[in-house]
């Protein structure tokens, strides 16, 4: 047996290819702010931008021409609040951006999924409702679930295609599928980040999204990165209670887990190729350590390949010029 008879040239490796990514797998990560024609530099994420509105929409014609599958929008508001009360807010940034967009022919060929957390809004950067005695201080999860079900919904009544919640509030899926349901807004789907670690590859996201915790962290709602057990638990609390897709987060440091997601049920799996991920390659790229090409879509099949059937990354349009 020869394993290299197969290998000889080009056609025949692309014959037996056992795993491909398409541009309508990749999901583009968009940061909305306020203004006009704005485009500022996220400088731990080259190439990456906080964009106005109008821009949203320019970035949008351009994704429905490269044949991307979809959008993911996060909000940066102009003021905070302790309970985020920008995230649920009629003319909130997302919601303007939302209603921009579905107003484009672009929008026809794109799935807009809308991220539902707290994080962005809140003046102290937690994703939940915190109560604070002196030094000590909680997120408390069930007072956080009805803001986040009325952030859902506000964001699925301007126009939303998905809502995502993020947050990894216990019971928060249920929540958002109860005011959902209650509200008109029953065939609207919920992704849920089912499985969302912490990690210290999302450093650069909370730049873009200026949602650094300005206390404490994370640890006590996000999944420790050791549990991959406990991670299919979670997956399967949330299906229970109404998730129709899942997101894995981030994507390269628990491959494992994507496989075993995909291995132990039976719906739509995602990945997200989180910010550290985007900008330690990126630095690779500019120091000419790494292919800059080859690398993007190396990255993108060790996803696919390992389960996720979509892709959120801020590679997406790069990745689909690249495939042509």
């Amino acid at each position: 047996m020869r394993m290299r008879r197969l290998r000889r040239s080009d056609s025949l490796r692309a014959l037996v290819r056992e795993t491909a990514v398409d541009p309508g797998d990749l999901i583009y990560p968009l940061f909305l702010c306020p203004g006009e024609g704005v485009r500022h530099v996220i400088g731990s994420m080259p190439g990456v931008f906080n964009l106005s509105v109008d821009e949203a929409v320019r970035e949008a014609e351009e994704a429905t021409r490269l044949g991307l599958g979809g959008l993911l929008l996060f909000g940066l508001p102009e003021t905070k609040d302790e309970h985020g009360s920008g995230a649920w807010d009629e003319n909130g940034i997302v919601q303007q951006g939302l209603r921009a967009l579905k107003g484009t022919a672009a929008a026809k060929k794109l799935v807009l999924i809308a991220d539902v957390c707290l994080c962005e809004y809140t003046s102290h950067g937690h994703c939940g409702v915190v109560i604070k005695n002196g030094d000590d201080w909680t997120v408390d999860n069930d007072p956080s679930l009805k803001l986040l079900a009325r952030t859902a919904l506000s964001l699925a009544q301007a126009g939303a295609d998905v809502v995502a919640p993020s947050d990894m509030m216990d019971g928060r899926v249920a929540a958002i599928r109860r005011a959902l349901d209650a509200e008109g807004c029953a065939q609207t789907p919920i992704l849920s980040y089912a499985s969302k670690f912490t990690s210290a590859f999302y450093g650069p996201f909370r730049e873009a999204a200026d949602s650094a915790p300005q206390f404490g962290d994370r640890k006590t709602y996000q999944m420790d990165g050791a549990n991959l057990r406990e991670a299919m638990r979670e997956i399967e609390l949330d299906l229970e209670e109404g998730a129709d897709m899942i997101l894995m987060k981030p994507a390269m440091p628990y491959l494992d887990v994507i496989r075993a997601a995909r291995e132990f049920v039976d719906v739509p799996i995602g990945a997200y190729q989180v910010s550290g991920e985007y900008s330690m390659l990126v630095a690779a790229f500019e120091k000419g350590w790494l292919d800059r090409d080859r690398a993007i879509l190396e990255s993108l099949v060790g996803i696919r390949r390992a389960g996720a059937e979509f892709i959120v990354t801020y590679f997406a349009k790069d990745a689909a010029k690249l495939l042509g």
